[in-house]
């Protein structure tokens, strides 16, 4: 899911979302919504990971909220990535707008700086690939809403390291389809743990015969920061959710987007009754 998509289902995208209510005097609330338009400003979704293959960087230019779901693509940028064991690796451009490097595998421990040049400006961005953790299983059960009609939860388990700070993003698929929630978590709560931690989210229904895909990255703080930003501002989030805002970059000078260093595994399971 591209990110812009996901703040556009937080009800704001790369600008001021006001809102203005105004009562009357039947109590009706008359609410006026006042829509950025700021647009043309740099959207950075770059992954290193630590599976060995094709890594990538997708530049884009935001629109404005009322506009489609179709972002420029920002060419003819100089996009390269290096580490802290002195190797740098450029990116090359195909299609517009996606820079990539091939057969390369991020290695834990490691820390990443992405370097962009585009419009003459300089953009960086630094992440650190943190270890390991790993993904044991996934699980199915019954919602607790509408539970009588057979739709399940997806679980996952897994041993949370003793004495380490991690944090965790998930994404789920449901018949390839990507679940559009964020699911980001820490072990401030069950550090050095086994975790079963359930994916709450009501933007696809399973039911048994169902075929779900997780994917578990551990990320590092700052990327941590940026997703659970987002995941608050879900309709479904915790509370409820909470007032929209663009989350807090680890791109210089402030970008919209992220870079994130990450590991990642997947499993997949068919649901059962």
């Amino acid at each position: 899911m591209n990110i812009l998509s996901a703040f556009r289902k937080s009800f704001k995208l790369c600008g001021v979302v006001s809102v203005t209510a105004l009562l009357a005097t039947s109590c009706t609330r008359v609410v006026d919504l006042q829509l950025g338009t700021d647009t043309g400003k740099l959207v950075v979704e770059g992954n290193i990971t630590n599976v060995k293959g094709v890594q990538s960087v997708k530049l884009t230019q935001n629109v404005a909220f009322t506009s489609t779901n179709v972002y420029p693509a920002v060419s003819g940028a100089t996009v390269a990535v290096s580490d802290n064991k002195g190797n740098t690796y450029q990116m090359t451009e195909a299609p517009a707008g996606t820079y990539s490097v091939s057969q390369l595998a991020g290695i834990p421990g490691n820390v990443y700086t992405l370097n962009v040049l585009t419009n003459g400006k300089s953009y960086t961005a630094t992440s650190t690939l943190l270890a390991v953790v790993t993904l044991d299983s996934v699980t199915s059960k019954n919602t607790v809403i509408n539970a009588s009609k057979n739709r399940k939860q997806i679980t996952v388990h897994y041993q949370d390291p003793l004495g380490v700070a991690n944090q965790y993003r998930f994404v789920m698929y449901v018949n390839g389809v990507q679940v559009k929630s964020v699911f980001a978590y820490n072990d401030n709560f069950n550090d050095g743990k086994y975790a079963h931690t359930d994916l709450r989210q009501t933007d696809i229904d399973i039911y048994p015969g169902d075929t779900v895909l997780v994917e578990m990255q551990c990320i590092d703080s700052s990327i941590y920061t940026y997703w659970y930003t987002l995941m608050q501002q879900q309709p479904n989030g915790p509370g409820g959710g909470v007032t929209p805002t663009n989350p807090p970059t680890n791109i210089t000078p402030a970008a919209l987007g992220y870079f994130s260093a990450h590991t990642t595994q997947s499993i997949s399971i068919v649901v059962k009754p």
